[in-house]
């Protein structure tokens, strides 16, 4: 039947340019992942099938009697390509489901694979016979004698006889659904469809939604189509050539399926390769063309010389020039158009980003955004540039990077950098990181402005809820201290009677102690709220060595070591008298607290770079990750009678003076807390 022979011949070919195609494409976009390059050896089995049998076909056309090196070359080719189906159509999806869906390994999953690797090494040991031109017993594997037919053949379409060819009636896609078993190919095609489907039921976005459902259609039919053709030859009857042909043309989409996806939904992440989406069919189209001029410049050999005939044909297509112009075009003109509107799109909501005055969110979200708009491997945005940082690279040294400067009148501010996955980065990607380029600086400046708004903003309402909290602590003190003084001063004369009972001169002393406990509380109240006076040239060592003095009688009555370890030169540190004994003192009244009997206090006293270090180490019971970013809030105290100040004040006057700490907790063998501050140090002139 003629109009079949040439079905076989167009699924042929387009088979070979589909599985080419998808080729390049992976090739041009290759990933540092084993799913990748399976894909990759799935299209190269079933390119080597379509490819083998197109050149055989060819081969009958042109020869009539095709050469027999030309018969054994187009077999192995489909030989090859059949026994690496078996194991990689399920290798592929067991890739699939681990690295890209990031499905967990089934404990199955890696000895089936290991398993169909060595079925597919059988079945190549026993088709050795295809390699040794001449062999009269030349056979495939028995599996798959269904659907070979060697020997003393007349095609259906020329009516020629040839001598060991492959059938062309025989669905080439034999190779694509390989199992090892005499039912192998429905067998297989059944099970690709139930992976289809199981991949349908997971997929998590539109488009695998709609490509996996595709996918399992186009499996569905392949799997019915060849459970007809295999297992049920009989119900068919003639038209089983029929079927097989149609089994051979729905081979090709899969193929398409994966292309057409990436084309439009950028499936995979392949579409984003626009430059090499337009050259490929562009060099497909220029190659069919040339064959055709070799077809032509045949037929018309007798009475045309074949130089001329090809020179004709050649330059009969700068008639085409603008016609083709007229029409591509406007679809040029579109696409710019959706470009710069996805650019303009991004740009507006990277400015809407930047209101919220976070410069570290808006770097944050660019980088995030652009990587995923662009489809590429990573980003980064430095500002400014690290001079120290290493060049942006690749995933697995594949793909393609460029940095671009940020500039802001002139001058460098930063640095975008982007890396692809494997090809080299479109134009259009190119530009578009260009435009954001030049709209970054822009937006780090809002975000800036906002970010420092906000900051003055807050600082302005801690000012005013300080100087709430400083009068509210004035009138509690100057309410309060009277009447405790009051109270004071009559039990201490009540306490200079000799002839007082015992168990009133009990009550009376624990009252006063009471007394100097809660006037101490109201003082420390007053230095929270009372911002401390900064900018003042302080000898540093000696005030710690006045404070360690002053403390070391309590620390010996609390059975606790103090330790001051004092540099050999005076450090001066820019601050006032008055906020740097605050410091010290609440710091080293928190450690001997935190310390049990027998233990140690240290304190140290340092010069690190422009810094004045202050060191206070305690070997307590240590502080855990829930409280330790707590600890500096006011009124948060683990103590029964605390009033979760002292740490709070610490905090602000360091902030005050214009210097930095932290909490180390545990110290050593799971104990001990360290507070490390680093204040300004004034200039040794004193200037």
């Amino acid at each position: 039947m003629p109009s079949l022979f040439y079905i076989r011949l167009i699924s042929f070919t387009a088979g070979t340019l589909v599985y080419l195609f998808l080729l390049a494409l992976i090739v041009g976009h290759r990933k540092p992942r084993l799913f990748e390059r399976l894909l990759f050896f799935v299209s190269l089995a079933l390119f080597l099938i379509y490819s083998g049998g197109l050149l055989e076909i060819n081969a009958l056309i042109e020869y009539l009697l095709p050469p027999e090196a030309t018969r054994i070359f187009s077999q192995t080719l489909i030989a090859m390509g059949i026994f690496l189906l078996l194991p990689l159509i399920w290798h592929i999806h067991y890739a699939y489901g681990r690295q890209v869906r990031g499905a967990a390994a089934g404990f199955l999953g890696g000895p089936l694979v290991a398993m169909f690797y060595l079925i597919a090494l059988i079945e190549a040991a026993l088709a050795f016979n295809l390699l040794r031109p001449g062999s009269a017993e030349f056979r495939l594997p028995a599996l798959l004698s269904h659907f070979l037919d060697i020997g003393q053949q007349t095609s259906p379409a020329t009516g020629m006889t040839r001598n060991g060819v492959i059938d062309y009636q025989i669905p080439l896609l034999l190779g694509y659904f390989v199992e090892a078993g005499r039912q192998a190919l429905p067998a297989l095609a059944i099970l690709d469809a139930t992976f289809e489907a199981r991949d349908w039921r997971l997929a998590k976005t539109p488009v695998e939604v709609r490509f996996f459902r595709t996918m399992f259609g186009a499996s569905g039919f392949l799997a019915i189509a060849l459970a007809l053709a295999v297992w049920f030859p009989g119900i068919l009857g003639s038209r089983t050539e029929g079927l097989e042909a149609a089994i051979l043309f729905a081979g090709v989409l899969p193929g398409a399926l994966i292309i057409y996806f990436s084309v439009r939904d950028n499936f995979l992440e392949y579409g984003a390769q626009r430059n090499l989406m337009y050259a490929l069919p562009v060099t497909f189209l220029a190659l069919l063309y040339l064959a055709l001029v070799r077809r032509v410049s045949g037929w018309l050999e007798p009475m045309v010389p074949p130089e001329a005939t090809a020179a004709v044909l050649l330059f009969s297509l700068i008639f085409l020039f603008e016609p083709l112009e007229r029409v591509i075009g406007p679809v040029l003109q579109r696409k710019f158009q959706e470009d710069m509107g996805g650019v303009q799109r991004l740009s507006v909501e990277l400015q809407q980003e930047a209101r919220q005055g976070s410069v570290a969110h808006l770097v944050a979200e660019a980088e995030s955004r652009i990587r995923k708009e662009y489809g590429l491997a990573d980003v980064r945005i430095s500002i400014p540039r690290d001079p120290a940082a290493k060049p942006l690279a690749a995933p697995g040294g594949l793909g393609h990077t460029t940095a671009l400067p940020l500039m802001k009148d002139g001058q460098e501010i930063g640095v975008l950098e982007a890396a692809s996955t494997g090809s080299y980065l479109t134009g259009e990607t190119t530009a578009a990181l260009g435009f954001l380029g030049e709209q970054l600086p822009g937006m780090i400046d809002l975000a800036r402005l906002i970010e420092d708004k906000l900051r003055l903003e807050r600082e302005l309402a801690e000012r005013e809820r300080m100087a709430s909290l400083g009068q509210m602590a004035a009138n509690v003190s100057h309410n309060l201290r009277n009447p405790l003084s009051s109270m004071k001063t009559v039990l201490q004369v009540q306490l200079e009677d000799p002839d007082l009972p015992v168990n009133v001169r009990r009550d009376s002393t624990l009252v006063v102690g009471e007394i100097d406990r809660m006037s101490a509380k109201l003082t420390q109240l007053l230095r929270y709220a009372k911002p401390s006076v900064g900018g003042q040239r302080v000898a540093a060592v000696a005030l710690a060595n006045q404070t360690a003095v002053l403390f070391r009688h309590d620390a010996d009555s609390r059975n606790v070591r103090f330790e001051f370890e004092r540099p050999t030169h005076e450090i001066y540190a820019l601050a006032s008298d008055e906020a740097l004994n605050e410091i010290l003192s609440n710091l080293i009244v928190n450690a001997l607290e935190a310390q049990t009997a027998g233990g140690r206090v240290r304190l140290s006293l340092g010069r690190y770079e422009k810094h004045l270090e202050i060191v206070v180490e305690d070997g307590g019971p240590g502080i855990s990750p829930e409280l330790r970013v707590k600890v500096f809030q006011p009124y948060f105290t683990t103590k029964p009678t605390g009033t979760g100040l002292g740490l709070s004040i610490v905090a602000r006057r360091v902030e005050e003076i214009g210097g930095t700490i932290s909490c180390e907790s545990p110290v050593r063998n799971g104990k001990g807390t360290r507070f490390r501050l680093l204040l300004p140090v004034a200039d040794e002139e004193g200037k």
